[in-house]
């Protein structure tokens, strides 16, 4: 696990990352870092990892064209090792996304545009296959009533989840048009 022990480090600002190529200039500063810090938290307390959730939240707060690596380290207060670890989990989950500029020799981390809405679609075969396995399961205990109605309704549940997560992406499709 990487180490993020100086996570709690007073954040600094782009201007003291010095002047590599692709750096903030000195009139740079990072803004909304307290309620960034503050909705990572609450991520973290919902699931998410916490280094993870700081480096999403504090990509949401970036300028446009993301942060370096180097900058989400010294926005974050922390290692180039929690840094790179919290990068590759959130792309993973395609949440953020590297990207290369000509001329510049470091690449920028950027929120993706939308990416829950791309993670619920693109999870929902898991939700049917789940559902199935699950079926499985109550199949197999259909001589232990508890275990049975367990495994029915957990399957129902992913079942229902499904199609009301469908519903809710359209919903919300038909939101951003308005």
């Amino acid at each position: 696990m990487p180490d993020d022990s100086t996570e709690n480090a007073p954040d600094v600002d782009a201007a003291s990352a010095g002047d590599a190529v692709g750096e903030a200039s000195a009139s740079d500063s990072h803004r909304g870092v307290e309620p960034a810090e503050q909705a990572a938290a609450m991520m973290t307390a919902a699931g998410m990892p916490r280094m993870p959730a700081r480096v999403m939240m504090a990509l949401v707060a970036a300028p446009d064209g993301g942060y370096t690596a180097a900058q989400l380290g010294e926005r974050l207060g922390v290692s180039a090792a929690a840094v790179s670890g919290a990068v590759r989990y959130l792309q993973q989950l395609h949440f953020i996304q590297r990207r290369s500029r000509p001329g510049d020799r470091r690449d920028r981390y950027e929120f993706v545009h939308d990416p829950f809405y791309r993670s619920i679609v693109g999870n929902m075969p898991v939700y049917a296959r789940l559902s199935e396995y699950i079926d499985d399961i109550a199949a197999e205990h259909d001589e232990d009533q508890g275990a049975h109605d367990r495994a029915v309704e957990l399957a129902e549940f992913f079942r229902f989840l499904s199609v009301r997560m469908l519903q809710i992406v359209e919903d919300w499709r038909d939101h951003r048009r308005d």
